[in-house]
């Protein structure tokens, strides 16, 4: 599987994420109420960010999202902790956008191209939520996503937070709400 692929939707295109994209992402990652329900609340801050972007860049699989039209970057959003077991599983994850495109089209959109991707490769994919981020929560069950019996523990700036585990297979995503392309 690709893990950089780049991706055209209708309004966005998500192309493999590039160190000329700091400044440009970091616009994005400055407003303090991003990071408001995140285990790093204080992600907004530039030293926080950098070593972030830093990570997203060394790990791989970061994909910023971008407006079509505009080229203007809007997220970033990554594909993480695969495993070949069981026909594969990918994780998305280490995803934000601009709070303009909260709880649209955008993430659907966003999630459609990714879910695409994956699971002509993979026979599952994952998200990790924060249990306490009930908006990704609700986010991730908006486009489909099925609640794991699961906890995950997650690292985050030197604290371990627990993450809800949510999962796609290829049967889900083609009855869920992204299969009609809206």
């Amino acid at each position: 599987m690709d893990l950089q692929p780049t991706l055209e939707g209708e309004r966005l295109l998500l192309r493999p994420l590039r160190q000329a994209d700091r400044e440009s992402l970091y616009k994005v990652a400055r407003d303090p109420l991003l990071w408001v329900d995140h285990p790093d609340s204080g992600r907004w801050r530039e030293p926080a960010f950098n070593a972030h972007f830093a990570t997203l860049l060394d790990r791989g699989g970061s994909l910023a999202v971008t407006e079509r039209t505009s080229g203007t970057l809007i997220g970033v959003s990554r594909f993480q902790y695969g495993s070949s077991e069981n026909g594969g599983t990918i994780e998305i994850g280490s995803t934000f956008l601009s709070r303009d495109h909260w709880g649209g089209a955008t993430n659907r959109e966003m999630k459609r191209l990714l879910l695409t991707h994956a699971l002509r490769h993979v026979a599952r994919v994952e998200f990790w939520a924060w249990r306490e981020n009930l908006r990704s929560c609700r986010a991730l069950e908006k486009i489909g996503a099925r609640l794991l019996d699961r906890i995950e523990p997650v690292e985050v700036a030197g604290k371990t937070f627990l993450h809800r585990v949510f999962e796609v297979t290829l049967a889900d995503f083609e009855r869920g709400p992204l299969a009609g392309g809206e």
